[in-house]
């Protein structure tokens, strides 16, 4: 009696997800943490600048100890230069994934049940982690080093400054996957940078220049961090002080943020399609 030969075994594809999508993964995000946080990189311009420009920047100056809302100018400084290392490294998060497209790691991604929804909400979170790293580091810089406010200014704008950052994280993702390859990496420092600027985040602007910074991503993120020291006043020193209603400052936010989200989004699914 001859044996029949076994069927040969066919490859099942990975089930697509069904339910409800997860926003994150745990284990991916854990996995990228422990990536990202062996890079020495990561420690010395994500980390360690920001805490750097606030010595230089907040301490260094005679007007420091000036009064500034419900705290001092250290303070204020001590907030602009947090959200500064949380921009920094939430956007370089989104910078590196194009590189991850690029070198054969979304093709991987793609053949796994895991949904762009899920992809995306990771970086965000990522970034999210990371960023609280330089703003740890200075918000403990200002208070070993004179910066004075009172608790809700200390809690409200460190609140901010973390939440705030998946904003960027978005950005950084969607510059990562427009532009690709290495130029993705460049082109988010000098984002960052120009992003500074129009945030009144290194001299505060006036005139038709402040006009168009309203209308930034980092000019609504910052003020808002600025709101309970400051509540929405900003000083130009001899000028006369400005003003930025609350309302006007979150609704900057949560559009650049729905903005990014949905750029992020569509540029994940157009680099699936093409793999």
């Amino acid at each position: 009696m001859t044996a029949l030969p076994a069927p040969a075994a066919t490859a099942v594809p990975a089930p697509a997800p069904t339910g409800r999508v997860a926003p994150l993964s745990p284990t991916l995000l854990r996995l990228e943490l422990l990536r990202l946080l062996r890079d020495p990189v990561t420690w010395i311009f994500s980390v360690g600048l920001p805490g750097f420009l606030y010595v230089m920047l907040g301490t260094s100056t005679e007007y420091a100890d000036v009064s500034a809302g419900h705290g001092n100018l250290a303070m204020f400084v001590m907030i602009a230069m947090a959200a500064y290392g949380a921009v920094t490294a939430t956007v370089g998060v989104g910078g590196r994934a194009a590189l991850e497209r690029t070198q054969g790691w979304g093709r991987q991604l793609g053949l796994t049940p895991l949904a762009d929804l899920t992809w995306v909400g990771t970086k965000a979170a990522t970034g999210v982690v990371l960023a609280s790293l330089p703003v740890l580091l200075v918000y403990g810089l200002g208070l070993a080093l004179g910066a004075e406010g009172t608790m809700g200014a200390w809690l409200g704008s460190l609140a901010v400054v973390l939440v705030g950052a998946s904003l960027f994280s978005l950005l950084g993702l969607a510059i990562g996957l427009g532009f690709g390859t290495d130029q993705a990496v460049a082109a988010t420092g000098g984002v960052v940078v120009v992003l500074g600027f129009l945030g009144n985040v290194f001299y505060p602007l006036s005139g038709v220049l402040l006009d168009i910074a309203r209308f930034s991503p980092m000019y609504g993120y910052v003020g808002l961090a600025r709101y309970p020291l400051t509540d929405g006043w900003t000083s130009m020193g001899a000028g006369p002080a400005f003003h930025d209603s609350l309302g006007l400052l979150i609704a900057n936010v949560s559009v650049w943020t729905v903005l990014f989200g949905l750029v992020a989004l569509l540029l994940v699914r157009r680099a699936r399609s093409r793999q």
